[in-house]
């Protein structure tokens, strides 16, 4: 779990600093502008990184099914030689994904207003503003969406279908509690990033203010909660953070009764 845990961690810190830096400069400066090439660029880092995350949650999901269904036989399902290829596979599947939709976006021909009404570079962003035939484009855009970012999705909910029916066939409260802990951080992390980035893709492209919250959600705040979200649940950490609390609270009260003195 945590071999997973380190690349979905590196994958959140590599999704949020492909809009983020550049969002931050175009908040500062007056001219807010990107070049066709860095723009593609962008969109390519995107594709990768959000298809990449798709995929890995998913086998985190299968991950999960395994410890729960088959406790007994875990070691050996999940061997290191499996776990690699699903890792693997999910950037590898992240990388065609991304290279399929880039090399057919490279060949648009944009024309003379690129005015992008929205804070980063995102397919659905850029599709509108070529004056070229773009029906390729959303052909593709749509198969990556249902073969890659639907497919993932089902088969999360496969995996957890089979999960919840282990765990109702569990007769004692405490077993119960203690499987359902077992999944329960990446069950968040799922709702999360499916949840934001379906409110992202299904609303139409408008530039709203909605649509652009919905983006942030999806870019960056998802991102910067999933390390809380899995760390939250360690033990080690809880105490740390106990611990913190505490000398925190014993300062404010020393500082009180020296002000009082």
């Amino acid at each position: 779990m945590y071999f997973f845990l380190s690349h979905l961690s590196f994958l959140d810190l590599c999704f949020s600093s492909v809009t983020v830096p550049k969002m931050l400069e175009n908040f500062l400066s007056q001219r807010k502008t990107i070049s066709v090439r860095c723009c593609l660029a962008q969109v390519f880092f995107v594709v990768l990184t959000a298809g990449t995350e798709a995929c890995l949650l998913s086998v985190m999901a299968y991950d999960r099914y395994a410890a729960i269904y088959h406790p007994l036989l875990y070691g050996q399902i999940m061997s290191k030689q499996l776990y690699m290829q699903l890792v693997w596979g999910s950037w590898g599947l992240g990388f065609l994904d991304s290279f399929i939709n880039i090399l057919l976006a490279m060949h648009l021909v944009f024309c003379d207003a690129h005015i992008i009404h929205h804070f980063s570079c995102e397919k659905p962003s850029i599709l509108p503003l070529s004056c070229s035939d773009v029906s390729r484009n959303i052909i593709v855009l749509l198969c990556s969406i249902i073969l890659h970012g639907l497919g993932s999705f089902l088969l999360v909910s496969l995996s957890y279908a089979r999960i919840i029916s282990t765990i109702l066939s569990i007769s004692s409260t405490t077993g119960r509690s203690k499987a359902f802990s077992t999944c329960s951080s990446h069950l968040i992390a799922v709702t999360l990033y499916y949840g934001s980035a379906a409110l992202r893709y299904l609303m139409p492209n408008s530039g709203s203010l909605v649509e652009l919250i919905f983006s942030v959600q999806y870019s960056v705040i998802t991102p910067m909660l999933n390390p809380l979200i899995y760390s939250l649940k360690n033990k080690e950490v809880k105490a740390g953070v106990r611990r913190t609390l505490e000398k925190y609270l014993q300062q404010i009260k020393c500082c009180n009764k020296d002000r009082r003195s």
